[in-house]
């Protein structure tokens, strides 16, 4: 289809931290790659995005300062807004979800569903603490799971023994805010019956998207889509968020993620008057920017939304990037395991476009991938300054050198099917970096424009104006063979400054400033030309692209990492050590013979319905198959563990969760912040074989 506008949204970050690198490249570098592409177009492009300042982590944060949760968003709007902006990344409006108008347009979109019978009301007691004067989420209370008797289980799931709980069935509950004990108060909700949207969503997605979206998007929603869909409540109880604009709702806001998506119809109307043309009107590309975490919110739960209230586009993709791990160990802001982005500007200023290019380079777009220092300062150094630096500063130097500074005159009549294949090559770039790129496959187009300056470097090399100079005395005619070598290395040069603008825009323009050329050059209509910068114009001398990162940075970086991740390690005293982690009494050897540890394979894996925190697994035993239901859900997606080796409990006594009979139990270790992780055999090893 061709459309007469695109409108691009990136996931709006939570205004509760600053943002890192991972952020960068899970979802806002690709974003702006992909506007500039279409900017280039000359396409009608809106670039959404806005902070994402409502939700119980933000007022945690402030009860713990002493702030009120204002002053908590302020401050990471208006830092986030900053790094965004030094690193180039260009919003058309980089709105916030506390701003009047977000008010209004969610208010009104949940009064239109509410008007026209969308929502079930239910009333449900909840645990309320008292000395706070809130109702408590299921995440926020704490207590002894009833199953393996962690002391420290949360309300919705024990992560020691993987069970999944409820509030109720904790052991002396108490508030994660206040430490007191939380008493019961009944609660009114209005829930939104996504399962009446699960036809819709198959039709949309299942048949619609299949051969379209990246498989790690198609591969979550199909899941919970298999597991069935239920009714979620759109509300809370909260004094902060965007207010249930029902009379018999006080002390009620918008569930923040009901509210958020509607952010970036907001922002849309700060934007332009014309709002309307880029979320209503069909001849409009609608794509949303995400981490995959994000996913099920934007392909399943806003599209229902969008769906029930009418009117409104559906997105036409979600592309979707998956993590990226920082030095081998995933980022953790609660041990400040995270290169910040502001950080790194300050640290290296003037160099936006290496960390953009290292991150896209480098991009976790089918599977989670690791940012290391070491690999920062090898793809800088070798790759692009050695490589496309390293050109553009020979064609000037030679240029200057052999031509008098001026841009050469070229001769046909001495024209060789080298310069023909340098043509040939320029329009063969264009063509693949803009596949690729509508594709979303910005890692490959990126290669493609270093591969362009790789061919520039080889074709001077094959020319040699160099050695031709030497011979000019004898024969001046052959200044025509420099010239002709120097006219088309600048005109690839000015290619270059096209192609690469939408992943480095900074260094796009300085190569503009260089070759005295506005920025309407950069259009991509230009790109293959070959009579970008006319003959005999002058040209100042070089510039240097990109400077060299230096050993010393590089340790300093990773000196850095560690020594804040130590210091945010929490400190343990004899005291505090046993409410973390309780010892248990000591057991006879004979005691622990009885438990039988075996090597089970994960063949396939589901979700359970109604039950968003299980996980059904079918997993090979070596002499049998086993079903074993375990509550891992919201740390693992199904499609990502089938194929894994895990130790299995073999002998526990069969248990029935949620009518299903389960075999066993998958041992796992819980790390920091109560991610959990498998625990597997270094090596494969036959399934069955027995664990001492």
């Amino acid at each position: 289809m061709d459309y007469k506008r695109y409108l691009i949204t990136a996931a709006l970050p939570y205004a509760n931290g600053p943002v890192h690198i991972g952020h960068l490249a899970g979802c806002y570098l690709p974003a702006d790659i992909y506007v500039r592409y279409q900017k280039a177009q000359k396409r009608d492009v809106k670039f959404v995005c806005g902070s994402d300042e409502h939700g119980v982590p933000i007022t945690i944060r402030a009860m713990k300062e002493g702030i009120t949760p204002q002053q908590v968003v302020d401050n990471y709007h208006a830092l986030i807004k900053s790094s965004f902006e030094q690193m180039g990344i260009a919003f058309d409006v980089y709105s916030r979800t506390s701003s009047p108008t977000h008010h209004a347009t969610s208010q009104a979109f949940f009064k239109k569903l509410y008007d026209e019978g969308m929502f079930e009301t239910k009333e449900s007691e909840q645990y309320f603490d008292e000395e706070k004067q809130v109702f408590l989420a299921d995440r926020y209370i704490i207590g002894t799971c009833p199953f393996c008797g962690n002391e420290n289980a949360y309300g919705d799931q024990c992560e020691k023994c993987g069970s999944a709980l409820s509030p109720e069935q904790l052991i002396n509950p108490h508030s994660a805010l206040s430490r007191s004990t939380p008493v019961k108060r009944k609660t009114k909700h209005w829930y939104f019956p996504l399962n009446q949207y699960e036809d819709f969503l198959k039709e949309w997605i299942i048949e619609g998207k299949k051969d379209q979206w990246k498989a790690n998007v198609y591969g979550q929603c199909k899941s919970w889509l298999d597991a069935g869909l239920q009714p979620r409540a759109m509300t809370r109880d909260s004094n902060w968020g965007v207010p249930v604009p029902l009379p018999d709702a006080a002390g009620k806001v918008l569930y923040v993620w009901f509210d958020a998506p509607i952010g970036y119809i907001s922002a849309t109307k700060e934007l332009t008057n014309l709002w309307s043309d880029y979320w209503q009107k069909e001849d409009t590309k609608l794509v949303h920017f995400i981490g995959k975490d994000n996913i099920v919110f934007h392909c399943i739960i806003f599209p229902a939304m969008l769906k029930a209230h009418g009117g409104y586009l559906l997105p036409e993709n979600v592309p979707a990037n998956e993590f990226l791990n920082i030095e081998g160990d995933k980022v953790s802001t609660s041990r400040n395991w995270a290169v910040w982005v502001h950080e790194y500007v300050s640290d290296f200023p003037d160099m936006q476009d290496a960390l953009r290019y290292v991150l896209c380079a480098n991009a976790p777009e089918t599977k989670d991938n690791d940012f290391t220092w070491k690999d920062f300062q090898d793809r800088v150094n070798n790759e692009l300054a050695a490589i496309l630096g390293n050109y553009v500063n020979r064609v000037f130097v030679l240029m200057h050198k052999l031509c008098g500074g001026r841009v050469p005159a070229f001769h046909k009549e001495v024209s060789d099917e080298r310069d023909v294949q340098l043509e040939q090559d320029i329009l063969a770039a264009k063509q693949k970096v803009e596949n690729s790129i509508e594709e979303y496959r910005f890692r490959d187009a990126l290669f493609e424009v270093i591969d362009l300056a790789r061919k520039g470097n080889k074709y001077m090399q094959e020319k040699e104006p160099w050695i031709v100079a030497k011979t000019l005395e004898v024969h001046p005619e052959n200044q025509k063979l420099i010239d002709n070598c120097l006219h088309h290395c600048l005109q690839l040069t000015a290619n270059l400054a096209i192609l690469i603008q939408p992943f480095l825009p900074h260094t796009a323009a300085k190569m503009c400033k260089m070759m005295k050329v506005v920025d309407r050059m950069l259009e991509w209509a230009n790109a293959g030309r070959m009579d970008l910068l006319k003959a005999n114009y002058p040209l100042p001398a070089p510039e240097i692209l990109f400077r060299k990162i230096e050993d010393a940075e590089v340790a300093a970086q990773v000196q850095k990492l560690k020594d804040r991740s130590l210091q945010n390690q929490p400190k343990v005293t004899e005291a505090a050590a046993p409410a973390a982690s309780p010892a248990k009494e000591s057991i006879a050897f004979d005691d622990f013979a009885k438990v039988e540890l075996r090597v089970g394979k994960i063949v396939s894996a589901q979700k359970v319905e109604k039950a968003d925190k299980l996980l059904q697994l079918q997993v090979d035993m070596g002499s049998e198959m086993r079903t074993i239901v375990s509550g891992i859900a919201l740390h693992f997606s199904p499609e990502d563990i089938v194929g894994k080796q895990v130790v299995v409990v073999a002998n526990l006594a069969p248990r029935k969760m949620r009518g299903i009979e389960s075999n066993g139990m998958i041992l796992m270790a819980e790390g920091e912040g109560g991610k959990l992780t498998f625990v597997s055999p270094e090596s494969v090893v036959p399934a069955g074989s027995e664990v001492r």
